[in-house]
């Protein structure tokens, strides 16, 4: 399996994705296309003892899309960027996959534009697993569609059916709508017309309205909300997660010696929480309704995020999520159509 990974327009540059993808290869046994300024992504693959080969290329790229560039217009304008190029590597089929963590904007717009969507989806929408109390939940949307139409609740809730049960493997997953309430009068007019066409879907589990404070406690395993609140949710709940772990630490360093002592016998206990709430484990987003598996990562990845990123991506590809998103979603839209 071969799978293109952006290097540029990262908060830490190519170094992290650099290495992030190195130990991929050494991990998975896949291959991967670095892409980006070619003397450097040369230099840093040396660095890591991984000289270049079948398993290790690099494609050159001059150009790199900022973080504050406005996404559609820099598409167009920065033909040799690295998320362009990388994207049309994925519609030509040269690669399998593609991995980013430079802009999101820039990635979204790549992908739209760059590698086309599905027929029948209106946007795609990013798949983000959040840690619950049982495992993981899938929210949708982490920040594809700001601006989400009723209709696009439900591509979501289809999708992230789809990406619940073949990648979480939460079979036949329950989908919630993030609301203000339970109770189906409850929300904005975008809310309402959302429930009633969530519904009326059929190739979805949907059981109603869920608060905030339900999503981490397994009352659904697909929550449904446009990007701008769930973008809002998803840097909450990581903000909150460093916040509760930065007042252990320091709790337990005012509490004294005994303290210190019961902290210590529960250290590994605190490893396995802290790993389980680490958005490093699941390294990347699986962006959905692309005509290719296409994932993006927080521009703050570290090497371990990629590395995770990377292997989320071959789940992706092996579980053939594209075409059967592709299937369902003509299935939906054949059934409103009848």
């Amino acid at each position: 399996m071969k799978i293109v990974v952006d290097c540029m327009g990262t908060d830490y540059g190519p170094k992290e994705i650099v290495l992030g993808a190195v130990d991929a290869v050494k991990k998975y046994g896949c291959e991967v296309v670095l892409v980006g300024e070619e003397k450097t992504l040369t230099d840093l693959v040396k660095q890591y003892g991984y000289a270049s080969n079948e398993k290790v290329t690099i494609k050159n790229a001059t150009q790199v899309i900022e973080m504050h560039e406005h996404p559609a217009l820099a598409f167009r304008q920065k033909k040799d960027a690295s998320i362009v190029v990388a994207s049309k590597m994925l519609k030509a089929g040269e690669v399998d996959a593609l991995v980013s963590s430079g802009s999101t904007g820039a990635a979204v717009a790549s992908a739209l534009f760059g590698v086309g969507r599905i027929k029948g989806v209106d946007k795609p929408v990013i798949a983000l697993p959040m840690p619950s109390v049982k495992g993981h939940v899938a929210l949708l949307d982490a920040g594809g569609v700001v601006d989400a139409k009723p209709e696009n609740f439900v591509q979501a809730a289809i999708m992230g059916s789809i990406y619940a049960d073949k990648i979480l493997k939460l079979h036949n997953p329950k989908v919630g709508l993030l609301n203000i309430g339970e109770e189906e009068t409850k929300g904005n007019e975008q809310a309402k017309a959302a429930h009633a066409l969530l519904k009326n879907e059929k190739n979805i589990n949907f059981i109603g309205n869920i608060e905030g404070r339900d999503i981490n406690h397994d009352v659904a395993d697909v929550v449904v909300c446009d990007g701008f609140v769930g973008n809002v949710v998803l840097k909450f709940g990581e903000g909150l997660a460093k916040a509760i772990f930065q007042l252990i630490k320091e709790s337990i360093e005012k509490a004294g010696f005994l303290a210190k002592i019961g902290a210590y016998l529960m250290k590994p206990a605190l490893a396995g929480l802290k790993k389980h709430v680490d958005p490093n484990e699941a390294g990347g987003c699986l962006l959905l309704g692309i005509k290719a598996p296409f994932v993006i990562c927080h521009g703050n990845s570290k090497a371990k995020a990629i590395t995770n990123a990377i292997g989320t991506t071959i789940e992706f590809v092996k579980e053939d999520v594209v075409n059967i998103i592709q299937e369902k979603i003509a299935e939906s839209n054949k059934g409103n159509e009848e």
